[in-house]
């Protein structure tokens, strides 16, 4: 969810931003922060849980048999 938030927040407020200070930067991030918190929404799993515990044994299985570097 963390990593989430942070796409959000890059694509959304940061990636074409110009910034001439570090507090201009610092208000666009809070002011995203207190837009977000106005109407949050909750996070919906949509994935099923069968599902990524497959993924993780087939890359476990891959890396347990890649060739150590």
């Amino acid at each position: 969810m963390v990593e989430r938030f942070f796409r959000d927040l890059t694509e959304n407020q940061l990636r074409r931003g110009i910034f001439t200070s570090v507090e201009a930067l610092e208000e666009r991030i809070l002011a995203y922060i207190e837009e977000n918190n106005r109407e949050p929404k909750p996070f919906i799993w949509t994935a099923k849980t069968n599902d990524i515990l497959e993924k993780v044994k087939r890359a476990k299985a891959n890396l347990d048999n890649s060739p150590s570097v």
